[in-house]
Formats: structure tokens, C-alpha cells, sequence
């Protein structure tokens, strides 16, 4: 799985939720987020924040039942001006609890795969902070900037979390659609890497590297990311399409789910 060492995570989930930060300071509370159409930025905010926390107190509290995951949430400020230092703290707090010394701690893991609850909760917790980050900055109208790296990793992260052992479980519709008889999808970026799915019978499978593939869609890692979570269409400028451009369509249609 291509993965960044836990103190670059660490350090990118700060980095990018201060320019989601910045972005919703600019856009205004009120803004609707393009990318996510039901939302304002108010509501982009809350939840960025609001999950951090709820995740940081999962990871304090070594919670490994699922039984016992926190209810309460963190209160947004009521005025917008000190969104921007509780999204700071937020974020602290999480890349606190993801010390080095809680990576191998029992911590729950919703995927149930073969992770740490610690290192899936960074993981997602960075694809939180990077693809809501594009959606602030969408609503300001700012071009966003991810590193290479960063996107390759949640891109694999992206994959490890849709073909997990849980993910029938929490979103039955999508496990089943995105089953096939030996299809293979392949993602290759120019810049960081190739990953491809198998569309099997029993299930979706993943790996890195490059495959005979029915379609294959290239370009930037950081375009890659944003198509495969739906924030950039297949026909964005970044993104070349070579093969059954509809059985990409079909995946990413049918993959919907952004948090990892």
C-alpha cells in the first residue's frame, strides 16, 4: 500500500486543514460548497472539526468497541472568526493522539483490515482534511495544490477502504455494484505511481502497479484523487480516458464514499 510515515500524515492533516481553513475564511460561512451541494461552508467547517475531535477522543480513550464510540460532538463557535484557530486545535489535538507511541495501540478500526485503528484513523483523517480542503476552496474559488505523495497515499487508502472487509457491511449497494467478472480498472499516475481493481465475483481487489486493463485513466495523482472521490469529472482537462470509458464511470458512480 503506498503510505507516508505517520509524522509526514501527521503534518499534512495540519498543513491541509489550515488552508481549509483559509479557504472558508475567504469564502464566507454563508457560501455554497460546489462540490458538495447541500452544504454551506458553515456546515463543510463543522464537520471537518467536529470529526477531528470525535476522532482525537476514539484514540485518547483506546476505544475498541464500537459500542462505546463517542456521542457527544464539539461545539462549532458561533462567530466565524474563531473557526479558523478551533480548526487549528482540532487538528492538533488529532495529530497529538496519532503520537508514534499510540500507532500499534488497540484502537478501533471500522475497515477491519489488516490496520492499526490508529493508522486507518490517519488515513482518513487526511482524506477529510485534503478532499473537504478542495471543497473550501471551491467555494472561494482558490486553485488547490496537493502534493504527489500525499494523493498517491489516499488514493490507495481510497481503495483499501472501498474493497475492505467492512465496507459490504456499511454500504451493501456499493460492494455489490462495483463486483464483476474479472474486470480490471487501472489509475496511472504520472507522477506517483499505478494502481489497479479487479472487478471478482466475490468482491472488488486492489493492488499497485499496472494490469492488461479494459480501461485505464491517467494523469496527475492529485487529479486522480480528486476523480475517484468525485470532486473532478472523468472529462477534467488533467484526465485521459483509454478504454470503456463507461465501466470508469460506473466505478466512480458507484463509489461515493470520501472518508477512507
Amino acid at each position: 500500500m503506498t503510505e507516508l510515515n505517520a509524522d509526514q500524515a501527521r503534518r499534512a492533516i495540519v498543513d491541509h486543514t489550515r488552508r481549509l481553513a483559509e479557504a472558508a475564511a475567504a469564502a464566507g460561512p454563508d457560501a455554497a460548497v460546489p462540490t458538495a451541494s447541500e452544504w454551506t461552508v458553515t456546515n463543510l467547517v463543522e464537520h471537518v472539526g467536529q470529526t477531528q475531535n470525535w476522532v482525537a477522543e476514539i484514540i485518547e480513550r483506546r476505544i475498541t468497541d464500537p459500542t462505546q464510540l463517542p456521542t457527544e460532538v464539539a461545539a462549532l463557535p458561533a462567530d466565524p472568526g474563531e473557526w479558523s484557530a478551533w480548526l487549528a486545535e482540532s487538528a492538533q489535538r488529532l495529530a497529538k493522539a496519532c503520537s508514534d507511541d499510540a500507532l500499534d495501540a488497540p484502537v478501533f478500526n471500522p475497515a477491519g483490515d489488516g490496520r492499526t485503528g490508529v493508522r486507518f484513523w490517519i488515513g482518513s483523517q487526511l482524506n477529510e482534511a485534503v478532499v473537504h480542503g478542495f471543497d473550501a476552496a471551491a467555494a472561494a474559488g482558490r486553485p488547490v495544490d496537493v502534493d504527489a505523495d500525499i494523493a498517491a497515499a489516499l488514493i490507495s487508502n481510497h481503495l483499501a477502504m472501498l474493497t475492505s472487509p467492512t465496507w459490504e457491511m456499511q454500504r451493501p449497494e456499493s460492494a455489490h455494484a462495483i463486483r464483476g467478472d474479472g474486470q480490471v480498472l487501472q489509475w496511472q499516475a504520472t507522477d506517483a505511481g499505478a494502481w489497479f481493481v479487479v472487478r471478482r465475483p466475490d468482491g472488488a481487489t486492489w493492488q499497485t502497479g499496472t494490469q492488461q486493463a479494459e480501461v485505464t485513466i491517467t494523469g496527475p495523482a492529485r487529479s486522480l484523487l480528486l476523480t475517484l472521490t468525485r470532486r473532478l469529472p472523468l472529462t477534467d482537462s488533467d484526465i485521459t480516458v483509454d478504454g470503456d470509458a463507461d465501466l470508469a464511470r460506473h466505478w466512480i458512480d458507484n463509489t461515493a464514499h470520501v472518508s477512507g
